[in-house]
């Protein structure tokens, strides 16, 4: 098999958070924001790949910064380390206190404990083929969901946007958009389709004053910075499949780079003092467990 992002399993470090939260009472500009989306969410068109960063920016917007340590807490919160100064979290979990917090969001599959509900409620908004509906196969309890016309992507943002509304209301700084990529893993989707939905969820946070980064998709980071407004690269295993150069070379220094230590066929040493490595790089155990807990792996460089 290739060792591409189009070709391969998604790294199965990640945990999921729920995707129809508990709506966040907000201002009234901001509890408004999902509805002021839904009718531009089906005019997207693919503009040039230069970047504007300043698209869609109602408040003000900072990426994670590029110094200090990473560290990647999806598997359940627990005191940041000295010294770390980003720290990623599912967005069921608070921020993490003095540092700038990364709220993970699921945008393009179903959450496991929600998947009967979607394909109960809006089984138009869920990709199926001849035996039903799709299903990824490294995770068998989540559905893909389908993004192809102005009308699910409608669907899909009315139901996840309240999500990255209570990442900004608890007080995260950003989020990370999960699964950008499934047009690459299921040959019925489209890169236009998926990038209109990211689309949409970026110009959601970006009203909310929350930073966007891409999840991984490393063949689409050349064009999904400008096409999308994303602010910055989250990826997991790009050196295990040598990828690290295709979110540097879109995003500069703001790449957080997440390793795991069952698939390093090198020391992380090797990782560290590679010159394609982000500036900020964590090594972490599959499971993302926290610290305290059997398995528990964290290093920086």
């Amino acid at each position: 098999m290739t060792h591409g992002s189009s070709l391969r399993t998604p790294p199965r470090g990640r945990r999921r958070s729920e995707t129809r939260p508990r709506v966040v009472s907000r201002a009234a500009r901001v509890a408004g924001s999902v509805a002021v989306l839904l009718a531009a969410v089906g005019c997207w068109a693919a503009p040039d790949d230069g970047p504007d960063p300043t698209r869609g920016h109602d408040a003000e917007v900072t990426p994670p910064p590029t110094s200090g340590g990473l560290d990647y807490q999806l598997g359940g919160a627990y005191d940041p380390a000295p010294g770390v100064t980003v720290v990623v979290r599912d967005s069921t979990e608070e921020p993490a206190p003095g540092v700038y917090s990364v709220c993970y969001v699921n945008g393009f599959q179903t959450q496991p404990a929600e998947a009967e509900t979607w394909l109960r409620e809006n089984p138009e908004l869920v990709l199926h083929d001849s035996t039903g509906a799709v299903v990824d196969p490294a995770w068998p309890d989540e559905y893909v969901l389908d993004p192809r016309t102005p009308e699910n992507r409608e669907g899909i943002l009315a139901i996840v946007g309240p999500a990255i509304e209570r990442c900004a209301a608890a007080g995260y700084r950003a989020v990370e958009i999960d699964n950008l990529d499934t047009f690459a893993r299921f040959d019925a989707l489209s890169e236009d389709g998926n990038l209109a939905l990211a689309t949409a969820y970026a110009d959601l946070a970006h009203q909310l004053g929350l930073a966007v980064g891409q999840k991984n998709a490393a063949e689409a980071a050349a064009s999904a910075r400008g096409a999308v407004g994303f602010d910055f690269a989250v990826t997991e295993e790009c050196f295990a499949f040598g990828e690290c150069t295709a979110y540097t070379d879109a995003y500069g220094e703001h790449v957080l780079q997440v390793e795991y230590a069952d698939s390093l066929a090198v020391p992380f040493a090797e990782v560290c003092a590679s010159p394609d490595r982000a500036p900020l790089v964590v090594l972490r155990d599959r499971g993302l467990v926290p610290a305290g807990v059997a398995g528990h792996v964290e290093e920086r460089c």
